[in-house]
């Protein structure tokens, strides 16, 4: 571990909301999702001694593939499993993590069998923010029951006996509706079993009760987490560029916010 690691370790079990906090649960929606957001404080949790665990809603089965990254012509069924191949690479980078599907054990209701809630799929909308995709299906995670979310995570809690659940905020950070359910759903569901959840916050978003984490030491962790993920986005110098030939930044600034 670096010194700027350490530091960032250090910081981890010294600042809110960590204070405390021996296991924590990452909600996401789709593969990716948890490096891109996460995955700085995904590695300084690790090096912190704390015990994480991520539950992921889908596989990612609407997202657009790179150019090149994965064979052509993919059953939906192959495009899974090679999604699920990069999530498990890059958690491995990141410093190994408990990981879960949505639907299936231990994110599974006792007595319910397994079932996958599917990607919702979106698209752009005039305001810019995301909202439903016309791929949406009734195996998605937007058309299943309120309930069953809700039995599932109750599922996950109960196994993983987390101290602070970490997921979107209200607006699943830029309207995506897997995400925005995933607030909706795990915001509740920690309500009811007692749990604190905090929100990932952008870098607009500031006032009380907002913590930031600066985590560069962990730049380099993050990359190579980054480039797991292949079939969904390349990293270009000090940018992700995502398939769609969108940019983004390598987000090592992480804030939150306890909002229950």
């Amino acid at each position: 571990m670096s010194q700027q690691q350490s530091a960032g370790a250090s910081m981890i079990n010294r600042a809110e909301p960590f204070v405390g906090v021996q296991r924590v649960l990452f909600l996401h929606a789709h593969p990716d999702d948890e490096t891109i957001a996460t995955g700085a404080l995904i590695a300084a949790l690790n090096d912190a001694g704390v015990e994480v665990f991520l539950l992921t809603a889908t596989r990612g089965e609407q997202g657009e593939i790179v150019a090149g990254s994965l064979p052509p012509e993919l059953t939906g069924a192959e495009l899974s499993a090679a999604r699920g191949a990069e999530l498990a690479a890059a958690l491995d980078a990141l410093g190994g993590v408990q990981h879960a599907y949505l639907g299936e054990p231990p994110a599974r209701a006792e007595s319910a069998p397994p079932r996958q809630y599917a990607d919702s799929g979106m698209e752009w909308m005039p305001n810019g923010l995301a909202g439903p995709g016309p791929e949406s299906g009734p195996d998605a995670l937007t058309s299943a029951a309120e309930e069953e979310v809700l039995a599932d995570l109750r599922a996950m809690i109960d196994f993983a006996q987390p101290d602070l659940i970490i997921t979107y905020d209200e607006i699943g950070g830029y309207g995506h509706p897997d995400h925005v359910r995933l607030h909706t759903a795990g915001r509740r569901a920690g309500r009811e079993a007692g749990v604190p959840v905090a929100e990932i916050l952008d870098s607009s978003q500031m006032g009380q009760g907002t913590h930031w984490f600066d985590l560069d030491g962990y730049r380099d962790v993050l990359v190579e987490a980054l480039r797991c993920h292949r079939s969904q986005l390349s990293v270009v110098g000090d940018h992700i560029v995502h398939v769609g030939g969108q940019p983004d930044e390598i987000r090592t600034r992480i804030g939150l916010r306890r909002i229950d």
